[in-house]
């Protein structure tokens, strides 16, 4: 039984320094229960008061969250111009979107909001001349819109269709089979599927992947014996073949296989952590000779791209950080027979395929470049983009003359074209109508040198005419992990933000992707501290440059990029005014326990490997290293109760620690979302009313009484 303490409830006033808000708002923070647990870590022992709070099922947690709730949205409730912000969010967020086109059978299909719809409806129609329907409209899937279409695959001739759906945002997920002309589910809906593709074998089953259900909770328990399961139509699941994994032998986290668009050949890729894999293909002609290895270790991240009967075209990073596309065949696949087809060069390559074509999609400084060859090799042209941004799509099936690309950046919506493989030109397909004119925005590209020297790009856009006078409101977003880049794209909240005379900066830190394998390296494991030394300096140029001051800045981020902002609010308190930390990974030494959280061991390492790795986790741990006594940013920490991915715990922990330890007068308060995930699949309005409180909490934290701008929203005062 564990010794209970308890916290008595804390009182204090907003009256932080560098916040002139005249008008205190009193908080009353609820109480947490403290345990007696103690760790032992290599001999030496560390607490963890509020491990009880990691019970996502308990009625004790449940009540905790509900009072945490209270409190913060009591406080929320008394901002001024919250509901304001809201309804502008709602007013510029209400216009149609578009997503990127594709065609399947005799269609083109098209994912479409109408403007405020919770979830995309999936189109589709004949011809572009032809009336479009809808196919799939995921809003009919639940009342609240909290279960969302979560993946989509076709057969080969586009008349069977089998779609994932996630329910609360949860990653595990079931499968649907229809009928793709009638739109008639055909059979049984799969459960209990989690980590998964979808890909068809011919027209009689598709191959998936995932977990057995683990003890305890769903949402929270260790998951890491991967699966793949060949599932033939008619067949109960409980019948599925079982096609890699399940071994004690040789366990894999992450597996996953796909059909060639040939069909002859099954592809698998199997891993243990977020980056490296092994390679494997089967000859479908030929199963009873099972699966040849490509690559029997995990020192790379490699796939197959295409094939040319039995010319495999593989990209790879083998040798090669930003990656080259090389050709063997496949009796002979190993990398001594590789052949390079594209080179490796400066920038990081991201091809696809389509129309006889390979499409080459270099960033440089993260800005997209893209360039076509043809299966020999040869450079056909550089596509001229319609300007500096990003690209996506440039694919589509061997067969097709003409797919559809999607370009945008941090000022400019996304708009699609389709373009023409033989002679390089394309045509806006289609572009948005919104409430907001680029034309008055700026996005710069600059350049700043992080503690070590290392030179790191930022994207930073602002409205035009803004004086650098230091008292901008700043939000300095941040990734800096797993292999993840971030590019130019453009996002309706941020818009809102830009309206209100805020600046929005990007720095692409180490231990993204934007400069390949090297830059990815270079923020993982025992150099963690070069990704918040570079997100340090990112705030620090924007300080001495004029956009900002510490009063007026905020950091934001998720994920990996919550681990970042609590790891730099921890590390540098007196540098911004404002910490969002969203679902963040905010226990490091523990971090590797819950769901498939191991998996992220390349990155970050775990607390087990040695005393060395755990000393250094320890040392720039948020949750581990709050101190007693210091004044921390107002903090408003986010997170869902359904998150799987990254488990609340986190987050109810790190909140714990703050109400306890915090010092100063600014509020530090935690936002549950119910029914919710780790984002992908939130309904419109819950995202909406999260970045209502995210800008209105900043804002008014930042010292403002009323809107910087209030002419932009001020047809919603009453």
């Amino acid at each position: 039984m564990k010794r209970i303490l308890v916290i008595p409830g804390l009182a204090i006033l907003l009256a932080a320094c560098g916040n002139p808000n005249s008008e205190a708002m009193k908080i009353n923070y609820p109480t947490t229960a403290k345990v007696d647990t103690v760790d032992t870590y290599f001999g030496t022992e560390v607490p963890d008061p509020y491990r009880w709070l990691e019970d996502d099922r308990s009625p004790e947690t449940e009540a905790w969250v509900r009072e945490q709730n209270g409190v913060t949205f009591g406080y929320l409730d008394q901002i001024p111009y919250r509901e304001a912000l809201k309804k502008r969010l709602e007013t510029l967020w209400n216009y149609e979107k578009l997503g990127t086109p594709f065609r399947e059978g005799g269609y083109t299909y098209f994912y479409k909001n109408d403007g405020l719809q919770n979830q995309y409806v999936l189109y589709r129609r004949k011809s572009d001349e032809a009336a479009e329907e809808v196919f799939l409209d995921p809003n009919t899937f639940s009342e609240d819109g909290t279960t969302s279409l979560a993946g989509l695959s076709f057969t080969k001739d586009g008349s069977m269709a089998a779609y994932s759906i996630s329910e609360g945002g949860s990653d595990w997920r079931k499968i649907v089979v229809m009928d793709a002309e009638s739109r008639q589910i055909v059979e049984d809906t799969l459960v209990d599927v989690k980590f998964s593709g979808i890909s068809w074998k011919g027209n009689e089953g598709f191959y998936y992947s995932s977990y057995d259900k683990p003890e305890g909770s769903e949402l929270s328990a260790k998951t890491d014996q991967h699966k793949v399961y060949y599932h033939r139509l008619g067949q109960p699941q409980a019948q599925d073949e079982l096609v890699f994994g399940g071994t004690e032998a040789e366990k894999h986290r992450y597996i996953g296989a796909r059909v060639t668009e040939d069909e002859n050949y099954l592809v698998l890729s199997a891993s243990n952590t977020t980056s490296g894999n092994k390679l494997f293909l089967m000859d479908l002609s030929r199963p009873q000779e099972g699966f040849t290895a490509i690559l029997d270790h995990e020192d790379s991240d490699s796939y197959i791209i295409e094939n040319e009967g039995s010319k495999l075209y593989i990209v790879t990073n083998l040798d090669a950080p930003n990656q080259k596309i090389v050709t063997v065949d496949a009796a002979n696949p190993t990398p001594e027979h590789w052949v390079d087809f594209i080179p490796e060069t400066e920038h990081v390559l991201s091809p696809n395929t389509g129309g006889g074509y390979f499409f080459a999609e270099y960033m440089v400084d993260a800005i997209s470049k893209v360039f076509q060859y043809d299966y020999q090799g040869n450079l056909v042209r550089e596509v001229t983009l319609p300007g500096i941004g990003s690209a996506s799509g440039f694919g589509g099936k061997k067969e097709e003359k003409e797919f559809f690309f999607n370009f945008t950046n941090y000022n400019t919506p996304g708009a699609s074209y389709k373009y023409n493989v033989d002679t390089g030109e394309y045509d806006l397909y289609w572009k948005p109508e919104i409430d907001f004119n680029p034309d008055n925005y700026v996005s710069e590209q600059v350049f700043y040198t992080s503690a070590d020297g290392t030179r790191v790009p930022m994207i930073i856009t602002y409205k035009k005419g803004t004086p650098r006078n230091g008292k901008n409101p700043t939000i300095l977003y941040g990734y800096g992990g797993f292999n993840i880049s971030l590019t130019p794209s453009f996002n309706t909240a941020n818009a809102v933000w830009m309206e209100q005379g805020g600046v929005y900066a990007v720095p692409n830190i180490r231990g993204g992707g934007e400069y390949g394998k090297q830059w990815h390296d270079a923020g993982t494991q025992l150099q963690k501290q070069n990704v918040f030394d570079d997100f340090i300096a990112a705030a620090e140029y924007l300080i001495a440059e004029g956009y900002t001051s510490p009063e007026y800045l905020a950091i934001r981020g998720g994920s990996n990029g919550g681990l970042l902002v609590g790891a730099v609010m921890t590390q540098r308190p007196d540098l911004m005014q404002v910490a969002l930390p969203a679902v963040g990974v905010l226990d490091m030494l523990r971090y590797h326990t819950f769901t498939a959280g191991a998996g992220w061991s390349y990155d970050y390492g775990t607390a087990a490997d040695s005393p060395e790795m755990f000393e250094y986790l320890k040392g720039y741990s948020p949750l581990h290293n709050v101190q007693e006594g210091v004044s921390y940013p107002a903090t408003l920490v986010t997170t869902a109760d359904h998150d799987d991915r990254v488990v609340p715990a986190h987050s109810f922990k790190f909140a714990a620690t703050l109400q306890e330890k915090h010092a100063g007068a600014s509020p530090v308060l935690i936002r549950i979302e119910t029914n919710a995930g780790h984002g992908a699949g939130t309904p419109i309005s819950k995202t909406i009313e999260q970045y209502a409180d995210l800008f209105s909490f900043t804002l008014y934290n930042m010292g403002m009484e009323e809107l910087p701008n209030p002419a932009a929203v001020k047809t919603f005062k009453e």
